[in-house]
């Protein structure tokens, strides 16, 4: 996989955000999925990344459209929400929007699923229709 060289002025964005926003590991994730935990595990990359490969337990919410639906995918603003993206800068601007909009319960995941790959974390991949 190409590793994206990312501007210094969106660095600044992400890091600005990460200030705002907690994070937590691939591992405490997978503990709160084993123990089963009530939480809403949501995968903010883009449609073509999601179909490649997803974190075991997630559900995809785009970044492009995560302000617009978790009103509806999630109504109660007090429920643990769980982002996560690629390596955990999109999912950290996500998160900082979605406490913006009155969730008090939000982590971004560390690394993404870069990091939990890396892990060898459980892992689904979407089936396409031939």
């Amino acid at each position: 996989m190409n590793e994206k060289k990312h501007s210094e002025a969106f660095v600044r964005l992400v890091d600005e955000a990460k200030t705002r926003v907690k994070e937590i590991s691939p591992e405490d994730v997978l503990s709160m999925l084993n123990r089963k935990e009530p939480f809403h595990f949501l995968d903010v990359r883009e449609d073509h990344e999601w179909n490649e490969g997803h974190a075991s337990g997630a559900i995809h919410l785009g970044r492009g459209i995560i302000e617009r639906d978790i009103e509806q995918v999630v109504p109660d603003k007090t429920d643990l929400l769980v982002l996560y993206c690629g390596g955990g800068f999109r999912s950290a601007m996500a998160a900082d929007n979605v406490q913006k909009m009155g969730y008090n319960n939000v982590l971004s995941m560390a690394g993404g699923i870069r990091l939990w790959r890396e892990k060898g974390l459980p892992e689904d991949s979407k089936v396409l229709p031939p």
